[in-house]
């Protein structure tokens, strides 16, 4: 797999243009995504991210520049990123690197990246309820 910090030199800039908008082409008709981000914020959350996922993986750090530390747990504790948030989020960052078509070692550095970021990004574990009142048991 190519190094992290190879993929910029790989795709540039309009790779990740490719992904990041196939990724938010996709949000506004989601029932789990789209209602967390504002539809008037859209070109400026597709900005945040691709400036972000530039800078992440090799170039320019626009994204450090204009916003500081990345601090993504803090900026997404907003947000119920539950496990259904962040597989639906992980099903059309998937979808987005096919039809983005980046070469393969690069697609699956971010991939994986994707993946293990979505995770870690969690903040709710919140369980369905019984009638009485107790939770549920992770299975």
């Amino acid at each position: 797999m190519i190094p992290e910090g190879e993929i910029y030199a790989q795709i540039g800039e309009e790779g990740f243009a490719r992904l990041v908008t196939a990724f938010y082409k996709q949000v506004p008709a989601d029932d789990i995504l789209g209602p967390m981000y504002p539809a008037d914020d859209l070109p400026g959350a597709e900005e945040r991210l691709r400036d972000f996922l530039v800078g992440r993986f090799g170039g320019p750090q626009r994204y450090i520049e204009s916003r500081g530390h990345p601090r993504l747990r803090m900026r997404h504790m907003p947000f119920k990123l539950d496990q259904a948030a962040r597989n639906r989020w992980v099903q059309l960052m998937d979808t987005a690197l096919e039809e983005a078509a980046l070469p393969a070692e690069s697609s699956e550095a971010l991939r994986e990246f994707f993946h293990h970021m979505a995770t870690f990004l969690m903040n709710s574990t919140e369980q369905p309820q019984f009638s009485g009142g107790r939770n549920l048991p992770l299975v």
